[in-house]
């Protein structure tokens, strides 16, 4: 089934079952009020919402709505955590390449993770509101997951019943702090402000053979500055699959239920594939012709992350944003 959230007057918004074309969409709150009290209760919400969700599709619901995209906030608005892995070989390959450093044995056998700030999401058809242009601010075509609680010590074959929706993620880097940032040794904070999410988040059943218990084998579309910048496949060059991320962070902590773990940027090894950050863009220009052209964004242009399936269907909606000058 397919869900998303409705913005309102309160800050977690209102929880509403999209159809599958993502063309009607109605409230349950009756059911649950928020995607987060849907996932605190799902083994009893679930089967609720999913007998919503095939009358929706079967046009069996009376006071459905149409589904605008531009009204949906962020699957979950605000999260319990989240945390976002770097898992794709050419990434760590092309970001190592920038940082001037070797790629390090350790991204090969153990999971990259690190937890950012889940206080606030952008919706996924808001602007990106920054600073300074100066800042070096990229975007970063992701695939997330959303999780029930996982227990302490869990192990990656046991955390597939625990996936509960898969969604897209737009990871905002504002990379000329990073260096800096990386440098005093304490992680990154300033330069990963707030991220975006798809405007509906989905179980994992309605992925069909495109999901294969670890990965979603599916390009990610991503579109910048009117052109198609990169559709590299979320399954290939996926070194750790997400069972596996989940497990590296359960090894000491427990995981709370709508905790989000993303698959970090997507990338494959195969340049024709292009790309889903500016970053990698540039890495990949240095090395091919010596110099790097493709600008960090600007205040006014946008960028586009859409996922299609076999049958050129939507399945996550897009992340369709804007960047602006805070004020």
């Amino acid at each position: 089934m397919k869900l998303a959230t409705l913005r309102s007057s309160k800050r977690d918004g209102t929880l509403v079952v999209v159809s599958r074309d993502l063309s009607r969409a109605v409230a349950v709150p009756d059911i649950a009020p928020t995607l987060q009290a849907a996932i605190d209760e799902w083994n009893e919400v679930a089967p609720r919402l999913r007998a919503v969700y095939d009358r929706l599709n079967a046009g069996q619901v009376p006071n459905a709505r149409p589904f605008d995209q531009a009204e949906a906030a962020s699957p979950l608005p605000r999260a319990i955590q989240w945390c976002d892995g770097s898992v794709y070989t050419a990434h760590h390959q092309r970001m190592c390449a920038w940082r001037g450093i070797p790629m390090p044995d350790h991204v090969t056998q153990q999971p990259v993770i690190y937890q950012g700030g889940s206080d606030f999401f952008w919706g996924p058809r808001e602007d990106i509101r920054f600073n300074d242009e100066a800042q070096g601010m990229d975007f970063e075509a992701e695939v997330a997951v959303i999780t029930t609680d996982v227990p302490m010590g869990a192990k990656a074959k046991e955390i597939g019943p625990r996936i509960l929706l898969m969604m897209l993620a737009n990871d905002v880097s504002l990379r000329n702090l990073i260096p800096a940032e990386i440098a005093r040794g304490f992680g990154a904070y300033q330069s990963k402000p707030s991220s975006s999410f798809s405007p509906v988040a989905v179980t994992l059943d309605e992925l069909g053979d495109a999901w294969d218990g670890s990965r979603l084998h599916l390009p990610v579309v991503t579109t910048f500055r009117g052109a198609e910048f990169g559709r590299p496949n979320a399954g290939v060059d996926m070194h750790f699959g997400f069972p596996e991320i989940i497990a590296f962070a359960a090894e000491t902590r427990d995981i709370g239920a709508g905790s989000i773990f993303g698959s970090g940027t997507v990338s494959n090894l195969d340049p024709a594939v292009g790309n889903s950050c500016i970053t990698e863009r540039r890495v990949v220009e240095a090395i091919t012709t010596g110099e790097s052209k493709t600008d960090y964004m600007r205040f006014g242009e946008r960028v586009r992350i859409e996922v299609f399936d076999k049958d050129g269907q939507s399945v996550f909606g897009a992340i369709d944003q804007k960047v602006v000058k805070a004020n």
